[in-house]
């Protein structure tokens, strides 16, 4: 099978091997087939997209609507590079599945209006499923509503025409999107399950998502609820896409 490829954001060692080890985990990926490349450290390398089965996006520190004098230059790099990159990929109706940071990045591709509006906490939320997402393959056979983990600092406030929107929650209108048949994002994290977030409250109990003070707070909360559901999109998207 050809390998996933991991474009990653998360500059704290902990964090990003948690997330590279969640992505392949749930996504049913032996150690070979998910290549990482951690683009908060490094340049992308040239990528041939003929050597992948499909593309994924984590999380990250990033915020694409931060003012521009606000962005470093390492963001200002990888907004770059990602940008080239899905110049070909959208172009090629390429299989892309972005968590979380991929709002930010396919999103503003796109054209999607992307701020503050619907930051969320974090914790769980519950995610409802549109009238489109019946006939979406990735989505096939999910419960309607389903629990699923936030925490994000911006959101779509508004998709392009071109996209289909998926997935909602109360607190954001725009939990899941598509556009055209085979590129995905979600606000939600389809790869973390109870232990993630735990460990990630921790890593970036600093980092202004909540007061370092309710920290434990924010982890029992988040512990209350069985998170299950968006794991299994990780899977059917590797199930759909793998290709020798």
């Amino acid at each position: 099978m050809k390998p996933f490829l991991l474009l990653a954001t998360r500059a704290e060692d902990l964090a990003a091997d948690g997330e590279h080890e969640a992505f392949r985990r749930y996504g049913g990926l032996e150690p070979e087939q998910l290549h990482r490349v951690r683009l908060e450290r490094d340049p992308l390398p040239p990528v041939d997209l003929d050597d992948y089965s499909g593309v994924l996006v984590g999380g990250g520190p990033f915020n694409s609507s931060d003012p521009a004098e606000l962005k470093g230059p390492a963001q200002r790099r990888v907004e770059a590079e990602l940008s080239g990159l899905l110049d070909e990929i959208v172009a090629r109706d390429f299989p892309f599945l972005g968590a979380c940071y991929g709002v930010g990045t396919l999103g503003a591709h796109q054209g999607a209006v992307i701020d503050a509006t619907y930051a969320e906490p974090v914790g769980p939320v519950t995610i409802e499923l549109t009238p489109d997402a019946a006939d979406d393959p990735l989505l096939a056979g999910l419960p309607a509503s389903f629990a699923a983990y936030v925490g994000h600092k911006e959101a779509v406030r508004k998709l392009p025409d071109h996209a289909v929107l998926l997935a909602s929650s109360a607190g954001c209108p725009v939990q899941m999107f598509r556009i055209k048949q085979n590129l995905y994002a979600t606000q939600f994290h389809p790869e973390l399950d109870g232990q993630g977030i735990d460990q990630r409250i921790a890593v970036y109990r600093d980092y202004g998502y909540f007061p370092p003070e309710e920290a434990e707070a924010v982890r029992e909360r988040c512990l209350a609820v069985e998170v299950t559901e968006p794991l299994r999109i990780m899977r059917a998207f590797v199930e759909r896409y793998a290709r020798v």
